[in-house]
């Protein structure tokens, strides 16, 4: 039944996007733990609702204005954050609160019946369409690339950030535009996992990873090839069972994590 699917473009699609978009959430998702900004980046995900209900309130593509949103909150907390120094977690919880508030009152003023929202909000990745496929492409040029490029950069940022900016690296510079990569990888994310679920596949590979390495080059390689496995299960178990996909993916990353903590002794343990 499985090689059958591989006869619809859709599942061609899902099969596709579930190898781009861990390629893109191994990469990033190590990053955002080396760098502890997993609350951050749950910030930025629940905000770029606010641009998915503007995008069908509009009649533009939603996913384009997830990444608007997501690329502003992410600058505008950094920004903020840095010249006010409030604290990181209180401008994060505004973010996330007003980004999902602004998504539910600008469908709100769609006239007739509202869109479902449901796979945006959760996931599934048997609904990725060509134009997402493209927008994920783009993604994984731009990250691959731009880690692979700069990444003596980006492990001497991410050991100390100021021995960074004494070396010369433009520190702020960089900052700026990992949030723009964070930005780019949620909206990755978004039909695959969704909003709600997008932290659990950023941390999840990672985490693993770091229980066997703590070479940055390896988590990031092992962290992929996690999230294609976790991805491309569950794309096989959610099709073949008829049961949702996000959710799906996230509960076989989890069971992993723990497994593998299990077998290194790193909980349970006198």
């Amino acid at each position: 039944m499985i090689l059958e699917a591989f006869s619809y473009n859709f599942f061609q699609n899902a099969f596709i996007s579930a190898i781009l978009a861990s390629i893109v959430c191994g990469i990033i998702g190590t990053i955002i733990v080396e760098k502890k900004l997993v609350m951050m980046s749950g910030g930025i995900a629940h905000t770029s609702f606010g641009g998915i209900g503007l995008g069908y309130l509009l009649g533009f593509e939603p996913i384009l204005g997830a990444f608007g949103f997501a690329v502003f909150a992410a600058l505008s907390i950094s920004s903020i954050n840095r010249k006010a120094r409030t604290n990181s977690d209180a401008l994060v919880g505004i973010f996330w609160s007003v980004g999902m508030a602004l998504g539910i009152f600008f469908v709100s003023l769609m006239p007739g019946y509202p869109p479902d929202m449901t796979s945006y909000l959760f996931g599934d990745i048997l609904t990725v369409s060509d134009f997402s496929m493209n927008i994920m492409i783009i993604a994984n040029i731009v990250v691959v690339a731009s880690v692979v490029l700069l990444f003596n950069y980006w492990k001497v940022y991410l050991f100390d950030e100021e021995f960074a900016s004494v070396l010369g690296i433009p520190t702020r510079l960089l900052e700026n535009f990992l949030f723009i990569m964070i930005a780019l990888t949620i909206v990755v994310l978004l039909k695959v996992v969704g909003i709600i679920l997008v932290i659990a596949l950023l941390t999840i590979p990672p985490a693993i990873a770091k229980l066997f390495t703590y070479d940055l080059k390896n988590i990031m390689i092992i962290s992929s090839l996690l999230g294609v496995l976790f991805t491309v299960s569950g794309l096989f178990i959610s099709y073949a069972f008829n049961i949702a996909s996000g959710a799906t993916i996230i509960l076989l990353s989890a069971s992993a994590y723990f497994i593998s903590a299990f077998a290194k002794g790193k909980i349970f343990k006198s």
